[in-house]
């Protein structure tokens, strides 16, 4: 088929690549331009490498955009991690319109953190949708979805990378198809249904020690890797990475003070939250790349005993 690819990223890149390995023909190749200083967008520099024709326009609302877009006389369009915004007037010019990839159960988790938030809750399930890009915010029908578990210690870096990146790929494809073949369906998302969340940042990924030990490991792995949960220390910054939760049941066994570190290994450093302890494998201060808690506390002058969140 022939394809107009708006997107960006390792993403759009993958689906770039993967359209033209099985012969379909990619007539234009839409990209957001890059900030000055920002390396270079891997999809445009893949696309530009195989020579196919390249726009980087500042918004995809211009006439400028909706004429290219008529020039690729594509069959269907196809978005692929967009954040541009795509007016209906640029989106319906493929003759079978144009699909859209969110890594959310639309219509739970609209925006732009869709993978950090559901983590972040305690969700043990989530997924990927196809849908008609609308000019609501992943308001449009659902064609297609596909369903990941979460498992206790999945961060966002294990559901993204393992499965909801590859397995987005192939539904792209697999959505496309269907939709050229005339035999898809769509589905109108239920508003009753829907929740939409911002993004997940800084303010979101804070950890407090005096939340539970379940809020906390839920945090730091909704955060993993990017932006990286984060506490501190002497008013520093001290990022935290690979969490595991250990439980303890029973009243006033904890060990330690709430948000006392009582543990430091080469495998790991402990910390005292509400119900139990958090234990990461990795952590990242302000001076330093993200390296072993032992090898951080060593350089740090940091002992067992030492109150984070200070």
């Amino acid at each position: 088929m022939k394809i107009a690819l708006i997107g960006q990223q390792d993403f759009g890149k993958s689906v770039l690549e993967a359209l033209l390995a099985r012969g379909d023909t990619v007539a234009a190749v839409f990209c957001a331009p890059e900030k000055e200083g920002a390396k270079a967008d891997p999809m445009r520099t893949a696309a530009q490498e195989k020579g196919l024709k390249v726009y980087q326009f500042p918004n995809l609302k211009g006439p400028e955009a909706v004429q290219a877009m008529k020039d690729a006389d594509a069959d269907i369009g196809i978005m692929a991690f967009v954040l541009q915004f795509a007016p209906q007037e640029f989106v319906n010019i493929p003759k079978h319109g144009t699909i859209q990839y969110h890594p959310s159960l639309l219509p739970k988790y609209r925006g732009p953190s869709s993978i950090n938030w559901p983590i972040s809750k305690g969700e043990t399930k989530t997924g990927l949708t196809i849908f008609r890009p609308t000019d609501g915010l992943d308001e449009g029908a659902v064609i297609l979805q596909k369903e990941t578990p979460i498992s206790e210690n999945d961060t966002l870096g294990t559901v993204y990378f393992d499965r909801l990146f590859p397995m987005g790929v192939a539904a792209m494809l697999e959505a496309a198809d269907l939709v050229v073949a005339g035999k898809h369906k769509e589905v109108v998302q239920d508003e009753a249904q829907a929740t939409y969340e911002g993004w997940f940042r800084a303010n979101e990924s804070k950890v407090s020690w005096n939340n539970h030990v379940d809020f906390i490991h839920n945090t730091i792995r909704g955060s993993d890797p990017a932006p990286g949960a984060w506490t501190t220390i002497g008013g520093k910054k001290l990022q935290l990475f690979g969490s595991k939760k250990h439980l303890v049941r029973t009243f006033g066994a904890v060990k330690g003070k709430i948000g006392e570190i009582t543990e430091i290994t080469d495998t790991g450093m402990r910390i005292t939250a509400q119900g139990g302890q958090i234990e990461v494998a990795k952590v990242k201060g302000e001076e330093t790349k993200k390296i072993s808690p032992a090898e951080w506390a060593k350089g740090a002058n940091v002992a067992v005993g030492t109150i984070l969140g200070t």
